[in-house]
């Protein structure tokens, strides 16, 4: 019983454990469909969700090693107005981010949700907004930094994903995303 609730009692559910073989078996059947009908496997969307996680922990603790090892071999990071980066030229990249202006970067947290998750053959093409909340240590304040999407691609390498292209979408001005009729952009300068 769970708060009042006969756990045991639900048809799907004999209340064993998760992990046991009936949740097992119902996940690997999960899987062969999912594989199926073309979508990723739930398993495959977390681990692409907890890559973002990864990568983000990383980018906002300063951690330049944790960042590369999100990234395939070959993949990239584009960040405009700096460009393209692959590999090493990531960690130059993050070098004038974090440290080029002392106290600017540091108390970052890129917050990612909303994914969307399409299989593009083995690789995975995921899209996703962010905030990127700060906090100011020198006066404990809060703020919110900027808003903006990601587009990236993600690929499988030894069972692990790992970012094939990440597309830092920031919205400044007219950058916005909008599929909607113009006048919802209302005039320059502000609704």
């Amino acid at each position: 019983m769970y708060g009042g609730y006969n756990m045991a009692a639900r048809p799907w559910d004999d209340g064993t454990m998760i992990g046991a073989s009936p949740v097992t078996t119902v996940s690997s059947m999960t899987q062969d469909k999912a594989r199926d009908s073309g979508k990723l496997s739930v398993e495959d969307r977390l681990d692409i969700m907890e890559l973002f996680a990864k990568y983000a922990w990383a980018l906002d603790t300063g951690d330049a090693d944790g960042v590369l090892a999100c990234f395939a071999e070959d993949g990239y990071l584009e960040h405009l107005p700096q460009g393209r980066f692959y590999g090493e030229d990531i960690r130059k990249l993050l070098d004038q981010l974090w440290y080029d202006r002392p106290g600017w970067y540091i108390g970052r947290q890129h917050l990612a949700n909303h994914f969307l998750i399409t299989r593009q053959g083995e690789d995975a093409r995921v899209k996703a907004f962010f905030s990127i909340v700060q906090h100011h240590p020198g006066d404990r304040s809060n703020s919110v930094f900027g808003i903006g999407h990601w587009d990236n691609v993600c690929t499988k390498q030894d069972g692990t994903w790992l970012f094939k292209a990440v597309n830092v979408g920031k919205w400044m001005g007219e950058d916005v995303p909008w599929v909607g009729e113009d006048r919802a952009c209302g005039p320059a300068g502000g609704a």
